[in-house]
């Protein structure tokens, strides 16, 4: 294990000039707050798309309010929107939220900017490298915006991109695919720079068994990223390939498309690309749900005075949940047809990816017994995020069956079960990491009014948009018609929830402006802090100066215990730091 001094590591930011400081920065702090500012953008810009889809599916054939008149003639004649724009909306929503919105968040922003702090690095081990990762992720997203205004529009085969439908679609399929590489090479650069730095630049004393849960759990991330992610640049090379060198990796013989017979050169395979998909697919919702985690974890464990129970236990759990993830992906395919055998297999590891992750929720579930729970809002967050992951978890064990999979498969209860994982639960998480981390981030806190008008709403809007989805799902009701089912007869009793999902959903949208508020009156004007530790936490990032500066720690500091020492008896106080002798 090997640790720079801070005054080697690369110039003084005081040396700097605005684009090296700001623009072209490699610090890592810097870095992690363009990932963050980056990352809401498109999280809001994604949840906007989704505001469109739910007028549709409320108000079917009924002209857009406001804004349906600018949508253009191409997407919104007389403002009622087209099938093919809802097609638009429903494929760049999945793809922004997840690989521009709550990835590059959870990982790029947090990982970033926490990480080193936490392991009592510097920086991250190649500086450079990490700002090469967040300008590839910038361009990537800049071009999936582009494809917005290309002659057919953006994207439209879903977030999936299934083949053949994508390997004929318009030109922003192929935008999708090059912006999608774009991504894929930030997340492999970041993963290998995480993957260095936890392993070489931790403090002195820093053991992998001192290590804070959130470190554990952005290692494993970055492992997925590694191993999971070049499948997927394989696979949409071949798609590009078919779309502008008329190959067919992807496209079998004998296809019709709009009457006429498709001439393709040889027999391609369509299962062939979702194998390569969901290869990633099923490792990128630990990707999106493993840092959460780790962030609930450093808040509970802080606010409950006390350590967590099982630290170990969690700390091989999620390594197990990194492991399971490569072997469970075609559970996502049951319906082509794979055959009992090697369904029974995926329905085994399925079920046995489970186990850790109920683990890891039952350590925390346990660490709240006996506490003296301080009820702030990063808390208020936490402990929704905890009873909403249950749900999600639980609601996707049918889903990795096949008998009831073939029934719930593309309905809306797939959609309840998803977002209950990444809504009310990562979504949540990121919040509750906001409202923790910001004092230390700008030396001020968010507004603690501001933060229960945003979490109460929030909270409760969120079960009224996913909860009657479940109804819907189990009626039969597919989650791609853009007129959301009018023409199911056996569905007619669930299909008015329509109107009061998305009611909600706008009822949640305005729920969010106090945080915006909050987040930019608190950069300038909010409380600042008392001190450089305002939470009286244990782990190292808290022993810095705030905000943290060049190198971060004032000296290198040394560590002398594991992350959690809360309530320790017969110490003097409640909490006792790692790097306090």
């Amino acid at each position: 294990m090997t640790h720079h001094t801070p005054s080697g590591h690369h110039p003084s930011l005081s040396q700097l000039g605005f684009w090296r400081k700001y623009i072209f920065a490699t610090d890592h702090k810097i870095i992690g707050l363009q990932y963050g500012i980056t990352a809401l953008f498109f999280l809001l810009f994604g949840f906007c798309l989704m505001l469109l889809m739910r007028w549709q599916l409320a108000y079917p054939g009924e002209p857009i309010p406001f804004i349906g008149k600018f949508l253009g003639e191409g997407r919104a004649p007389g403002g009622i929107m087209l099938p093919e724009f809802y097609n638009e909306l429903g494929a760049m929503h999945g793809t922004i939220m997840v690989f521009l919105g709550i990835v590059p968040l959870v990982f790029g922003a947090f990982g970033n900017y926490i990480v080193p702090l936490q392991i009592g690095a510097p920086d991250m081990a190649f500086p450079k490298l990490n700002m090469i990762s967040y300008w590839l992720f910038f361009v990537g997203g800049v071009v999936m915006l582009v494809s917005f205004f290309l002659p057919g529009g953006a994207a439209s085969s879903g977030w999936t991109s299934y083949s053949p439908l994508a390997n004929i679609a318009s030109l922003g399929q192929t935008f999708w695919i090059i912006g999608m590489f774009f991504l894929i090479n930030s997340s492999l650069l970041g993963a290998i720079n995480f993957i260095a730095t936890v392993i070489q630049l931790r403090a002195p004393g820093m053991t992998f068994m001192r290590l804070p849960f959130f470190v554990w759990s952005q290692l494993v991330t970055a492992f997925l990223l590694l191993l999971a992610f070049p499948p997927l640049e394989a696979a949409a090379v071949m798609q590009l390939l078919d779309r502008v060198a008329h190959t067919s990796f992807f496209l079998p013989s004998g296809l019709v498309v709009s009457g006429e017979p498709l001439q393709v050169s040889g027999g391609g395979s369509v299962l062939l690309w979702q194998h390569l998909f969901w290869f990633l697919g099923h490792p990128e919702v630990y990707v999106l749900i493993l840092p959460a985690m780790g962030i609930i974890a450093e808040i509970i464990a802080n606010n409950i005075r006390k350590p967590l129970w099982g630290y170990r236990s969690m700390v091989y759990s999620v390594v197990f949940i990194g492991f399971m993830s490569f072997i469970v992906w075609a559970h996502h395919m049951y319906l082509t047809g794979m055959g009992t055998t090697i369904s029974a297999f995926f329905q085994a590891t399925t079920m046995i990816i489970s186990i850790p992750s109920v683990i890891i929720l039952t350590c925390l579930f346990l660490s709240l017994w006996g506490g003296s729970i301080r009820f702030n809002v990063p808390m208020l967050f936490t402990l929704a995020f905890l009873p909403m992951f249950g749900i999600g978890g639980l609601t996707g064990l049918p889903l990795g069956l096949s008998a009831p999979d073939i029934y719930l498969h593309d309905t809306y209860y797939v959609i309840a079960h998803f977002h209950y994982i990444v809504a009310p639960g990562t979504i949540f998480a990121i919040f509750a990491g906001i409202y923790h981390w910001f004092p230390k981030v700008t030396g001020r806190h968010l507004n603690n009014l501001l933060g229960h008008i945003h979490f109460w709403p929030s909270f409760f809007m969120m079960n009224c948009i996913f909860i009657p989805m479940f109804a819907q799902g189990l009626a039969g009701v597919s989650r791609r018609l853009y007129d959301g089912g009018e023409q199911y007869t056996f569905a007619q009793g669930v299909l008015p929830l329509h109107k009061m999902i998305s009611m909600c959903a706008w009822i949640l949208a305005l729920a969010q402006l106090p945080f915006i508020i909050n987040l930019l009156w608190s950069m300038f004007n909010g409380r600042k802090v008392s001190s450089d530790n305002p939470w009286e936490a244990t782990t190292l990032e808290w022993a810095t100066p705030t905000p943290p500066g060049h190198g971060n720690f004032v000296k290198v500091p040394t560590v002398h215990r594991g992350p959690y020492e809360y309530s320790v008896p017969g110490a003097a106080k409640d909490f006792t730091p790692q790097n306090e002798e």
